[in-house]
C-alpha cells in the first residue's frame, strides 16, 4: 500500500536540521568554551570572563557584526521551531512580532542556546530533556503570556500605561521615600559594630605541639 504524494507539497527531507549560527556567533561560543576548559594560557588572554558576550543574553553581545547574526540566528530558529514543532496555529506559534516582545527575545535566546547545546551530546539524553521540559514549559509561558493578543497582527503592550506610572516621578520618589526610611531605621549600634575595625587575631603557637601559649588579644 502506497500514500497518494501531495502534487502542493514540495519534495524534500521529512526534517529539517536545527540552524547554525553565524562565524560570530559561533567565536563567542568558542571564547566562552575556552574561559571556562581552556588552559592556564589560554582563560589569561581572556582576562575578566564576566565581560565576555554571552548569545543567550543578547544584551551582553554589543559589537555589530555579532549583533546582526545574532538576530540572524535567533530569526532562524523561530521559523525552524514553528515548522517542526507547530502542527496547528493553536499550538502556541511564535508570532512573527516576537522581536517586539522583550520577554519572548529572552526566552528564545535561552531556547536556542539549550537546543545547540544538544548538538554536542554523546547520547540522546540531553535533547530528551530538551524536548521534555525546555520547550514544553517555553509553549506553556508563550500561551500564558500572550494568549490570542498577537493572532491577527502585533497588539501594543497591554501593561505600558502601568510600566509609565510605576516610573513616574510620584512613584518613584514614593519608593525612594520608603528605602530611605527603611535605611534610617537600621540599628545604629549592629551598623557600627559590623563596620568598625577588629584588632587582629594573633597568638603564639608551639610549632612542635601545636598547642597555643597566648590567645588574642581580646581573649
Amino acid at each position: 500500500m502506497t500514500l497518494n504524494a501531495n502534487p502542493d507539497q514540495p519534495l524534500g527531507p521529512l526534517i529539517l536540521a536545527f540552524p547554525d549560527e553565524g562565524p560570530h556567533v559561533r567565536l563567542a561560543y568558542r571564547e566562552l568554551h575556552l574561559a571556562a576548559n581552556g588552559t592556564p594560557e589560554q582563560k589569561h588572554v581572556f582576562g575578566n570572563p564576566d565581560l565576555l558576550p554571552r548569545p543567550w543574553e543578547p544584551a551582553t553581545c554589543t559589537q555589530v557584526e555579532l549583533r546582526k547574526q545574532l538576530w540572524e540566528w535567533l530569526d532562524a530558529v523561530v521559523i525552524w521551531l514553528n515548522r517542526q514543532y507547530t502542527w496547528d496555529i493553536g499550538g502556541a506559534m511564535i508570532p512573527t512580532c516576537w522581536p517586539a516582545h522583550p520577554h519572548l527575545v529572552h526566552e528564545v535566546a535561552v531556547l536556542a542556546d539549550q537546543r545547540r547545546r544538544t548538538r554536542f551530546a554523546l547520547t540522546s539524553d540531553a535533547l530528551e530533556e530538551w524536548h521534555r521540559y525546555c520547550l514544553p514549559f517555553f509553549l506553556d509561558r508563550l500561551r500564558g503570556r500572550l494568549r490570542s493578543h498577537c493572532d491577527e497582527g502585533h497588539q501594543e503592550w497591554p501593561g505600558r500605561s502601568r510600566h509609565t506610572q510605576h516610573t513616574s516621578a510620584s512613584d518613584t520618589a514614593f519608593r525612594d521615600g520608603r528605602y530611605a526610611r527603611d535605611i534610617d531605621a537600621v540599628p545604629r549600634s549592629r551598623s557600627s559594630t559590623l563596620l568598625a575595625p577588629r584588632p587582629p587575631r594573633l597568638g603564639l603557637v608551639d610549632l612542635d605541639t601545636g598547642q597555643i601559649i597566648t590567645g588574642p588579644p581580646d581573649e
